[in-house]
Parts: structure tokens; C-alpha cells; sequence
């Protein structure tokens, strides 16, 4: 659970979270542990988590994933864990910042600019 504590603390002194933050995950262990749950009573965000086998309850964190291991991970042979954490990171700004929704023509980041 040290990685998800870590990357949405670091999320969260990029951007502060908005009142009703939702923050959805799938069921696993890193997300029912104690360490996220008090995460999230201090940095005020509720937790809400997919039912046990249905991917479509998250199907937009599970189509990225997709995208990402079709367009990213699955062309490269990393090195080492070092390479792999930065192509990811590299990946997810181009991700949020330059790739254009084929369904609506729009960056996720112009999405959620519009959305405030």
C-alpha cells in the first residue's frame, strides 16, 4: 500500500482536493488497508471501490490501463524498475496533457479545466 499512499499524497500537494473528492479503486489490498483508510479521513477524499469482479464499474481506469499497456508498456523491454516508473510517468503526462479522446476530441486535462 506504500506506492498508492505515496503517489496520492504526491497527487494531492500537486493539485488540493475539491469537497466531495471520490476516489475509486478496485478491491485491492493496498485500498482496504488501514494506511488508506486513515489516508482518506485526513485528506478528506471517500473511497468507493468496484464490486468484486466487475471491471465495468470502473471502466474508465480500466480502459487507461488497456491504452496504456497497448500504446506503452507492451512495446518496450525494460531495464530495469527505474526505466519502467519513468516511461509510466512520461506516459501518463502525455496521456493527460496531449492525447486527444477519440470520443469527444478533447485531453482529459481540458475535460476536468472545463469541468471547475
Amino acid at each position: 500500500s506504500t506506492l498508492v499512499i505515496d503517489t496520492i499524497t504526491q497527487a494531492l500537494k500537486q493539485e488540493k482536493a475539491t469537497d466531495g473528492l471520490v476516489l475509486h479503486s478496485d478491491q485491492g489490498s493496498q485500498y482496504t488497508s488501514g494506511a488508506y483508510c486513515n489516508l482518506s479521513e485526513e485528506c478528506h477524499f471517500r473511497p468507493s471501490m468496484s464490486s468484486k469482479g466487475c471491471p465495468y464499474d470502473n471502466s474508465a481506469m480500466e480502459n487507461f490501463f488497456g491504452t496504456l499497456k497497448c500504446e506503452c508498456l507492451n512495446r518496450i523491454e525494460f531495464t530495469d524498475m527505474a526505466q519502467l516508473e519513468n516511461v509510466i510517468w512520461e506516459y501518463v503526462q502525455f496521456y493527460n496533457y496531449e492525447r486527444i479522446n477519440m470520443k469527444n476530441g478533447f485531453t482529459p486535462f481540458e475535460i476536468r479545466s472545463k469541468a471547475k
